[in-house]
């Protein structure tokens, strides 16, 4: 983890993508609060003031875990002083900072860095398996097992009960459900809030305020529209994107994924923007990642850095000229940008200018850092 040894920490993720278990491991003899036990939040919400009488029998510089802080944000006051008083240092761990935001909490102004875990990528895991990943997702947990249906139902349950419900993001929890399962549908496509509010009988300011609910506590992100226009005109509606491909296929019941389907083709392509995205937000990329559709119907997947890379996504086994049309056009306007279709395919070669990666070997290339 970034920059624990000289300053505190915000450390943000979804539920069950292992941040407890990380911060065991790697600070085992640290002093630890855990609000999700209820004799700790019981006492400290009552009493935040108890935080900081006992650490000031820390010594200077010690490093304190708090574990789900948005539970009790009054405990970031005491933070703060103990940071500015008594230079101690924090890490500051939970699922959501959306509790934090709307009840005006103290941030630190600054002093505590924001770091955030995402699911487990390829890197990580030896021995890894694409068709697994696809199929279960990448939360340890889900990927762990052949079948990961009951867990998966439990997870996104103690999201709506211990997320949404718990700490009131939104009184409507039926009508939030029923949105959970449009924006899977509409996981990858272009976000068209009135189209989605119509289907969930809302407002389209509701919807946004929902997906908005989503970025927050880190279920769900959003990759923007590559927007410079040099000569065609280009389309400037965001995507979005769960936070994991196992919760999208949990949302719409798909089953035993198979190459050659079309629900294999988006979980696929769904699988290598989480990659994508957690190379992204590891490397502090800046710019981050975009992606490129004209109004003509031209579409890249992925853009990286300052148009560094464009990606195209295809779960084919076999990439045939016009699988190359969209980045072909994308290269007039932008000749210098390396252009890649991730596939399938059982070798690395190269069509034209156009470089043709087997999934393994771009995953590999990718965190090895020699994609950008």
């Amino acid at each position: 983890m970034k920059d624990t040894e000289n300053d505190s920490v915000f450390l943000w993720g979804a539920r069950q993508t292992g941040k407890t278990t990380l911060l065991k491991n790697l600070f085992p003899e640290c002093r630890y609060y855990d609000l999700l036990l209820g004799d700790q939040f019981e006492r400290l919400n009552r009493r935040p003031g108890l935080l900081r009488e006992e650490l000031l029998t820390c010594e200077e510089n010690e490093l304190v875990i708090i574990d789900e802080v948005q539970k009790v944000p009054q405990l970031l006051d005491e933070v703060h002083w103990l940071i500015t008083n008594r230079n101690l240092r924090f890490i500051l761990c939970g699922s959501s900072a959306r509790k934090l935001k709307r009840s005006g909490a103290n941030l630190l102004g600054g002093r505590a860095i924001r770091n955030v875990l995402l699911p487990l990528v390829s890197n990580e895991i030896p021995d890894f398996n694409i068709e697994k990943a696809i199929n279960n997702g990448m939360l340890p947990r889900h990927y762990m097992v052949n079948n990961p249906l009951k867990r998966l139902q439990a997870y996104i349950g103690d999201y709506l009960q211990e997320e949404i419900k718990a700490e009131a993001l939104t009184r409507n929890l039926s009508t939030f459900t029923r949105f959970l399962e449009i924006a899977a549908i509409s996981s990858g496509e272009m976000l068209k809030y009135n189209n989605i509010a119509s289907e969930c009988g809302v407002s389209a300011p509701t919807i946004k305020e929902y997906f908005s609910i989503l970025e927050d506590t880190m279920i769900g992100y959003i990759v923007p529209a590559y927007r410079k226009v040099i000569k065609r005109r280009v389309i400037q509606a965001p995507r979005f994107y769960y936070f994991d491909v196992g919760i999208t296929n949990y949302l719409l019941r798909r089953g035993n994924l198979q190459q050659g389907s079309p629900e294999y083709g988006q979980a696929f392509e769904q699988f290598i923007m989480q990659e994508l995205n957690a190379f992204v937000k590891y490397n502090d990329l800046n710019p981050g990642l975009t992606y490129w559709r004209t109004v003509s119907g031209y579409e890249v997947d992925a853009i990286l850095g300052d148009i560094d890379v464009a990606i195209e996504i295809k779960s084919a086994r076999e990439i045939h000229s016009h699988h190359t049309k969209s980045l072909r056009a994308f290269a007039e306007e932008h000749p210098n940008t390396r252009k890649i279709i991730v596939s399938n395919e059982q070798n690395l070669r190269v069509m034209g200018d156009i470089e043709i990666f087997p999934v393994k070997e771009f995953l590999s290339q990718l965190w090895k850092g020699f994609i950008v």
